[in-house]
């Protein structure tokens, strides 16, 4: 796999792995999250062109997984890291996160194993309520409006 900037031809595609990684969601009671709608093509095309969207290709430059990211307090914030089912436990998204450099930030579900378990090996420590930015706590707000605290979450910086 190599890791290389999105292009507007990967957008597609990067909904197509949203909606695939999603499931793993539906088989640990969490459906609401398997049917949550991935990021439309125009909002993805604004993160591609905004050079805040990476994806890791086979060798048929076909992305296997994709990362975005926001900027939030000066450094990056991880809004998505997803990779396709098909070349998942391959270190891809260690790959993907591993590609962006400096302090990163991300919000994720406290119990799902392949969410602030996983970052924790990836390096990133969960922050206390006290430790969080005005620009965090307005991403849990808006997380918690989008119904996302009906099971726990947290911050974390790496």
């Amino acid at each position: 796999m190599r890791i290389r900037a999105a292009h507007d031809g990967d957008l597609a595609v990067l909904r197509e792995i949203e909606w695939a990684a999603g499931e793993a969601f539906r088989e640990i009671g969490m459906p609401e999250i398997a049917d949550d709608e991935p990021l439309p093509v125009a909002a993805l095309a604004g993160y591609a062109a905004a050079g805040r969207a990476w994806v890791a290709v086979d060798g048929a430059d076909r992305p296997a997984g994709y990362l975005i990211a926001d900027e939030l307090d000066g450094h990056l914030h991880i809004e998505q890291v997803s990779v396709h089912p098909a070349h998942a436990r391959r270190g891809i998204g260690r790959r993907l996160i591993d590609h962006l450099s400096g302090t990163l930030t991300l919000t994720t579900f406290a119990a799902v194993p392949w969410n602030a378990p996983y970052y924790r090996r990836c390096g990133f420590v969960v922050l206390a309520d006290d430790e969080l930015t005005p620009a965090l706590r307005a991403v849990r707000e808006r997380e918690a409006a989008h119904g996302l605290d009906r099971w726990p979450r947290v911050c974390m910086r790496r």
